[in-house]
């Protein structure tokens, strides 16, 4: 069986660092992460404190995060109407 290469990711940018904390004290972030060496992608997961370890999350490529930007400009959390 082939052995398992190592996982390895670089915040290369904090973008917003602490969306949310939770009680355990893990961070929930917006960071621009390379994966494995390849191209930053915008990344929005909850991070230990130390970032050794890190929980599920979702990374958008840039033209990804554009199409989400212009999502929430018209997007308003606060208004009455879902």
């Amino acid at each position: 069986m082939p052995q398992k290469e190592e996982f390895k990711f670089e915040i290369v940018k904090d973008l917003g660092v602490v969306l949310s904390t939770s009680r355990s004290g893990w961070n929930r972030e917006v960071n621009l992460v390379s994966w494995n060496g390849a191209a930053p992608k915008m990344d929005i997961r909850d991070w230990a404190p130390e970032h050794d370890k890190m929980g599920k999350g979702i990374s958008l490529t840039s033209e990804e995060a554009a199409i989400l930007k212009e999502f929430l400009t018209n997007y308003d959390p606060y208004s009455s109407e879902t």
